[in-house]
């Protein structure tokens, strides 16, 4: 897939339109576009966690999450159509199995849970919490243009890959914290009253 841009900004959105991946022409906040402008933030989100001293060999994984986000997003840049869907980017199943793999990983060397996790600890922990949340709402969009659209309109693993994300993120904060020496700070029910 070659990419060659010489010039950013178009005006073809001006008026509120923009082009999906298809080149269909759609309102700038269509459940579509929505979608993978939340996943477009969850990008931006997890570059800011990658500025966090974290353990080592994370940087790159989340490197590669931020690749595999990419691909998410040009995955829901266009509708699915069995008609034309060879050659279209999906992300695949091995993506979600790898994100399994990478929660399990960091999982196993964890204390178990007594309580609800509250963000925060280290700096990287509280940014994860961040990309947690952000990822949660992307899943929420993307699970909302499937609902408002035809079936098989999102692309099957999408939803699977933002879950599992969003789930690496929770295990990864505490992984953070448990690095950087400092407790998780956990939720105490009535706590504030």
């Amino acid at each position: 897939m070659g990419i060659h841009l010489t010039k950013i900004y178009t005006r073809q959105g001006d008026q509120g339109d923009t082009r999906l991946g298809d080149m269909t022409l759609v309102r700038k906040d269509h459940l579509r576009v929505n979608a993978y402008g939340e996943v477009d933030e969850l990008n931006a989100v997890v570059g800011v966690v990658r500025l966090c001293d974290l353990p080592d060999g994370w940087d790159s994984r989340l490197g590669q999450v931020q690749n595999d986000l990419f691909d998410v997003g040009a995955d829901l840049a266009v509708p699915v159509d069995p008609e034309s869907a060879e050659g279209r980017l999906r992300i695949a199943p091995q993506r979600v199995a790898w994100l399994e793999q990478w929660c399990d990983e960091v999982n196993s060397g964890l204390e178990a849970l007594t309580s609800f996790v509250l963000p925060g600890g280290s700096p990287a922990a509280a940014h994860l919490h961040v990309a947690r949340t952000v990822c949660r709402r992307a899943e929420r969009a993307v699970v909302m243009l499937a609902d408002h659209e035809p079936t098989g309109a999102v692309g099957e693993n999408v939803i699977a890959y933002l879950n599992r994300l969003s789930d690496l993120f929770f295990i990864l904060a505490r992984g953070a914290n448990a690095s950087a020496g400092r407790p998780d700070v956990l939720w105490v029910p009535g706590g504030g009253s």
